[in-house]
């Protein structure tokens, strides 16, 4: 019994240098960002896609986006909306300390249930968000015909 408690001990004299060891590992960067460049990676900004009697609104987060790096698209009932963000180079970047905002390509798309007026779709950017509007075909009323 002496023997085992004359060993206890030295495990815990360990504990500090462990602390620091793990310290190390987990507040070190995953990868070094002096060799990373900031890179164009694909993204998928976020939209919101709501229907009402008389339309179909499709909302998509575009901040920093210009409109001439925006495209529209209907084929179908589908709508494609793809568009491109630029890395902001208009400082000499030495090394990123944190980089978070997205660049790169995207492309959303949407399946509309029903038919929309194409001729009347139309698309704003406002402060950030793009708003895009899909008037529905109004269907006929339904009517009763007569048999002969």
């Amino acid at each position: 019994m002496r023997l085992l408690t004359n060993r206890l001990p030295a495990p815990l004299t360990a504990v500090p240098e462990l602390e620091r060891f793990i310290d190390r590992v987990f507040n070190a960067p995953m990868f070094p960002t002096q060799l990373l460049p900031p890179i164009e990676t694909a993204w998928l900004p976020p939209l919101d896609y709501l229907e009402t009697e008389k339309c179909f609104i499709v909302r998509l987060e575009v901040p920093g986006i210009p409109k001439e790096n925006l495209d529209i698209h209907l084929d179908g009932l589908v709508l494609m909306i793809s568009g491109h963000r630029e890395i902001v180079k208009d400082v000499e970047i030495e090394l990123f300390l944190v980089q978070e905002r997205m660049a790169g390509k995207f492309v959303r798309s949407v399946r509309l249930p029903t038919p929309v007026l194409e001729d009347k779709i139309e698309a704003v950017v406002q402060d950030g968000v793009m708003t895009i509007s899909l008037p529905k075909v109004q269907v006929a009323p339904k009517s009763r015909i007569t048999i002969k």
